[in-house]
């Protein structure tokens, strides 16, 4: 079954992305970070990535999130970030990697889960402030930078989705998929 992963800055468009790609039929796997810091938010922790244990939070969701769409069976599948951009969120943070962390990452990269590419969806100039992502354009561009190098490093290709309306952008991403020109 492919699993495809939409990677990149925060605010870059990712999820309306899956948003269309979950419109046009396709499975997807929801971003694990956003609502781990949207519960832990609710739960009264103003800043849930300063929090001990954090990353593995984003791990063990991320995980049963991925495990259910196996399960399910389905085709194709499109993942909102990975266990690979966990690393990277924890390497930009200044957390050390837990063993949880490394793990997953070790397994991932060992069973080729995501295939040999993801796609790398370019920030668009701005970032929109959410009660999940506090972040400035000038850290979205640095965090960005992180993800690109994390991804290289364990031997993925990037494969480029640029600045561009989002019907375009999603055209990019069913056509690198290998979806039949009927689909795109």
């Amino acid at each position: 079954m492919p699993w495809h992963v939409l990677t990149g800055a925060p605010g870059s468009g990712k999820t309306a992305i899956l948003r269309q790609l979950e419109q046009d039929g396709f499975a997807v796997v929801e971003e694990a970070a956003t609502d781990v810091i949207a519960l832990a938010q609710a739960c009264g922790q103003v800043e849930p990535w300063a929090c001990p244990g954090f990353a593995d939070r984003i791990v063990a969701l991320q995980r049963r999130r991925e495990q259910a769409a196996a399960e399910r069976g389905q085709q194709t599948v499109f993942l909102d970030r990975s266990v690979i951009c966990t690393l990277a969120l924890s390497r930009f943070l200044g957390h050390p990697v837990s063993p949880l962390l490394a793990g997953e990452v070790d397994r991932a990269v060992a069973e080729r889960r995501y295939g040999g590419a993801v796609f790398f969806v370019r920030g668009l100039g701005f970032v929109t402030t959410t009660a999940a992502r506090r972040i400035s354009q000038e850290d979205a561009a640095a965090f960005e930078k992180v993800h690109e190098e994390t991804y290289r490093e364990l031997g993925f290709r990037l494969v480029e989705v640029g600045a561009a309306p989002l019907a375009d952008r999603a055209r990019v991403v069913k056509r690198a998929a290998g979806m039949a020109p009927g689909l795109v």
